[in-house]
């Protein structure tokens, strides 16, 4: 693939399939999330069987079926994930369960953002299975995306599953979850990010 720049400044990857997580109850109109589907036909959000009643295993199976569709429909291209604060998790769990997987050289790179502490005390209580996060390295490119008054996650955790799992770490101040209500728009910083870790 050529590399030449888009305009966010990155590579050109629009030939790179990118997986959309969304965290707990899903993202809804205005969210980052949403705003890059509706912007770029390479998004598709993977759909969980149960948005409310999240359970961890269910999650990753979903989020294993989507990587092997999506690379199998781009003809072997590497996908891109793109993850807010539960599916953050959900990348954590699926990658230290397949750890030495094949099927994980097929992430090129993930964006994790807002990443929830499962032992905080605003977790909901619904999610099931989440905790303890796996602390061990991703098998591929990442960038953890916090902010400094995040009720889901304090900013020493996000530090430290960023340490543990090698992935840069960026700090974007007072944005609260980073979602809709942080007035990101459609945040093209945040999808330079994304794109810096693509093929």
């Amino acid at each position: 693939m050529s590399e030449q720049l888009n305009k966010h400044g990155g590579k050109d990857s629009s030939r790179q399939p990118v997986l959309v997580l969304p965290g707990y109850l899903n993202s809804g109109p205005g969210h980052w999330q949403t705003r890059w589907e509706e912007q770029h036909a390479r998004f598709t959000r993977v759909q969980m069987p149960d948005w409310i009643h999240a359970d961890c295993d269910a999650w990753c199976a979903a989020l294993e079926s989507a990587v092997e569709g999506a690379a199998a429909a781009a003809g072997g291209a590497r996908v891109l994930l793109a993850a807010h604060s539960l599916g953050c998790l959900t990348v954590a769990h699926w990658a230290a369960r397949h750890a030495g997987a094949a099927r994980l050289a097929q992430v090129a790179g993930a964006l994790l953002v807002a990443p929830p502490d499962p032992h905080g005390p605003e977790f909901p209580a619904k999610a099931r299975g989440f905790g303890p996060v796996p602390l061990v390295p991703l098998p591929f490119a990442s960038i953890v995306v916090a902010s400094s008054d995040d009720p889901y996650g304090s900013v020493p955790f996000s530090e430290r599953c960023a340490r543990a799992w090698g992935s840069r770490w960026i700090g974007i101040g007072a944005r609260g979850h980073i979602n809709a209500q942080s007035g990101l728009g459609d945040w093209p910083e945040g999808l330079g990010w994304l794109e810096s870790m693509a093929d």
